[in-house]
């Protein structure tokens, strides 16, 4: 199970992610939403093991060194970290990654057999930039699923490449779901589906926010007045009085008119 506790990461004025809690086990599809492009891609990088984060705990089955976590899991299609570039042939990128898989497990570096063992001699002559959502995610997943060590998949935005989850949500769900290959699967995107009923989770749900101040009610109505300061005159205004009884302050009004 991949358990993360307040996973946070510094950017230069704000975090690049914002603290985020989540869980994600085998056999399911947990989807996190996130507006920004940037925190989705530092989420999928640090869930994957490849953005050591500044505070929190991350951990896949208990175990949280970062080296166990990267090598358990594999992170798909993440915008300007290993998204294939557009103008790589089909065969070409499978010869790539098949290349990046340990030796012990990726057999001899053809791409041709694995294309047909995987069915997809159907795109092989296409270029990336020419394949559909769907297709592109399929082939992208079958390749990180092409190291049998892979127990997490990681996937940055598939949701930038089609506005319809039908082009994204089923496969995932589906590999998510194999009994033959029980995976945790994790798909960091825009929004959630409206549709969803599954785990999810928000980038974000665990920052700490400040308390309100507590607002004091006034009364609407006006304070009465004591008996004091009913029945006294002003101190200015009577010594105002007083000085206008004075034989001397009556002699000047006289003496002005």
């Amino acid at each position: 199970m991949l358990s993360v506790q307040q996973l946070q990461i510094n950017g230069r004025r704000d975090d690049l992610l914002p603290a985020t809690s989540l869980q994600a086990r085998r056999g399911e599809l947990l989807l996190v939403a996130g507006e920004g492009q940037d925190q989705r891609t530092a989420l999928a990088l640090a869930l994957s093991g490849r953005m050591k984060p500044s505070n929190g705990v991350l951990s896949w089955d208990n175990n949280s060194k970062t080296k166990k976590i990267r090598l358990a899991s594999a992170l798909v299609d993440s915008p300007g970290v290993n998204e294939p570039e557009q103008h790589l042939s089909v065969r070409d990128l499978v010869t790539e990654d098949l290349s990046l898989i340990p030796r012990r497990y990726r057999g001899a570096l053809l791409s041709k057999p694995w294309l047909k063992i995987n069915s997809f001699e159907d795109i092989a002559g296409l270029w990336v930039e020419q394949l559909s959502a769907s297709r592109r995610l399929e082939l992208l997943t079958a390749l990180a699923l092409a190291d049998p060590a892979t127990d997490l998949l990681v996937v940055d935005s598939p949701d930038r490449h089609s506005a319809d989850p039908a082009a994204w949500l089923p496969r995932l769900e589906a590999l998510a779901s194999d009994a033959g290959r029980p995976l945790a699967v994790v798909a960091v995107v825009g929004a959630l589906p409206d549709n969803w009923t599954g785990p999810a989770a928000v980038i974000g749900n665990s920052v700490a926010h400040a308390p309100e101040p507590e607002t004091v009610e006034v009364s609407a109505q006006p304070a009465k007045a004591t008996n004091a300061q009913s029945t006294t005159t002003p101190i200015a205004a009577r010594e105002i009085q007083d000085e206008a009884s004075e034989p001397e302050f009556q002699d000047l009004q006289r003496t002005a008119k």
